[in-house]
């Protein structure tokens, strides 16, 4: 990725944040990695300053933004905040309770700053490499006591009606006796489309758009040519938006960056944070455009998983996850594969996969007890049959797959603390319009209320 215009654009942002004060913001990029605490931001830039054959960082497009800030994320029931309270807080700067989704922590509804845009003639949409139901977008439209009511929070969706949706498909898209979310789209004005092509025949007779990929968006280490990504969808949203004069509010969430934090997949976990930057590098493009009219944020909801850079030696080997080819969840796939074919798995057979998998062998040096962990657990799980699973928020992991997260992980030099969230500080980063006014150290809900200042929104 090329930054050569980067120099000239903060020159740009400091001499014309005045002039923006003047003309009247227009445009807001509001971007949400999921689970993406300063560790996960840190961790990814040291990954590939080490990739570069260099000590310390290749800096992330938005670390290089000119103002940043901590960011707290404790909600109205717990100082760990779920994905739903942390949502809510930086949509509607209010805070409620863990599984509440657009309500306060009296279950009384509240609105986001999107339906504040939307209110001031504003064109909005929401993008997400999760299920466009999820509690981050959901806390952007809908308004449930809990964020598990995905029907429910559909039906909050086509209520709220912002222009442009995309993201994994409808999670319960259908109750029993109840209609379908599918065919409610185009009776609430919505057309579909499911892919790149398919939105450009259809976008221009379009007053509004869904934009559900036919095959849901995965991990990026696991990505397949034609697989669309978020900077696809992030593509199309500024595309469609863009056609309203009076501006448009955007949300962006990375999502998965919080899967990988959750099963401590660390080689999966950077990708997905370098993965959000394509989305960024759009928004700033974007802003190039226009840069007494747009603002980028670029935050986090929480962090996922306390991961920790460095075990007890003055040194790193982050490099190391290079050599990991496919996330957890593949490679667990894989072992059910072998499993359903019902032949006998011999150790040279999963030496080979973990070879072309983690690197181990080929091009990682494995201890002898790391060596012995792994044949172990083959002599426990596939020598003999076994169905136990080790369980995540959002995934079960073949035992195996555990053990082979656990060492390339020691191997790069990395811990995690859990599998869930923490109450770290996240970071914020932003440029454009107004940007000056973040800095220090802040409550997730002071976001939305700032950026309604910046705007005008009442």
């Amino acid at each position: 990725m090329t930054r050569r215009w980067f120099p000239l654009l903060l020159g740009l942002a400091m001499a014309t944040v005045w002039a923006a004060q003047a003309a009247g913001p227009k445009y807001v990029f509001y971007i949400i990695g999921d689970g993406m605490g300063v560790n996960e931001v840190n961790a990814t830039e040291l990954f590939y300053g080490e990739l570069a054959g260099r000590q310390g960082p290749e800096r992330l497009l938005f670390s290089q933004f000119p103002h940043s800030a901590f960011v707290n994320t404790g909600s109205a029931s717990s100082d760990i905040t779920d994905s739903a309270a942390a949502g809510t807080a930086l949509a509607c700067g209010v805070k409620t309770r863990n599984k509440m989704v657009g309500v306060d922590a009296d279950s009384v509804p509240v609105y986001s700053i999107a339906v504040k845009a939307q209110q001031q003639g504003a064109a909005v949409g929401i993008v997400t490499s999760s299920e466009i139901d999820d509690a981050t977008p959901g806390a952007f439209y809908a308004h449930q006591g809990n964020r598990n009511n995905r029907y429910e929070v559909g039906l909050d969706l086509l209520a709220t009606g912002f222009d442009f949706y995309a993201g994994n498909r409808f999670k319960q898209p259908s109750l029993p006796g109840r209609e379908s979310l599918y065919d409610l789209l185009p009776k609430r004005g919505y057309v579909l489309a499911t892919s790149v092509d398919d939105y450009q025949r259809k976008a221009q007779k379009a007053g509004k758009m869904v934009l559900f990929p036919e095959r849901s968006i995965t991990y990026a280490i696991d990505r397949r040519p034609g697989d669309m990504r978020l900077a696809d969808l992030t593509r199309c949203a500024v595309d469609f938006l863009s056609r309203n004069e009076r501006g448009f509010f955007l949300m962006i969430e990375g999502a998965q960056i919080d899967w990988a934090g959750h099963t401590r997949d660390g080689a999966t976990d950077l990708r997905e944070v370098k993965d959000l930057e394509e989305s960024v590098q759009i928004a700033c493009d974007f802003y190039r455009a226009h840069p007494d009219e747009t603002l980028i944020i670029v935050t986090a909801d929480h962090e996922t998983g306390g991961v920790v850079l460095g075990t007890g030696e003055y040194a790193l080997n982050l490099q190391a996850l290079q050599y990991q080819t496919m996330s957890g969840s593949t490679f667990t796939r894989q072992i059910a594969d072998w499993r359903r074919a019902g032949e006998p798995v011999s150790w040279e057979r999963v030496k080979t996969a973990l070879s072309q998998a983690f690197g181990f062998w080929s091009h990682l040096t494995l201890t002898a007890e790391q060596e012995a962990r792994l044949k172990r657990v083959y002599e426990e799980t596939l020598l003999n049959p076994s169905d136990t699973l080790v369980q995540s928020l959002y995934e079960a992991n073949e035992p195996m797959t555990e053990t082979a997260k656990q060492i390339i992980n020691e191997i790069a030099r990395i811990a995690w603390t859990c599998g869930s969230h923490t109450a770290g500080y996240v970071p914020l980063y932003a440029i454009g319009a107004g940007a000056e006014k973040f800095g220090g150290t802040i409550d997730n809900t002071d976001i939305p209320r700032i950026v309604s200042e910046i705007f005008g929104y009442e």
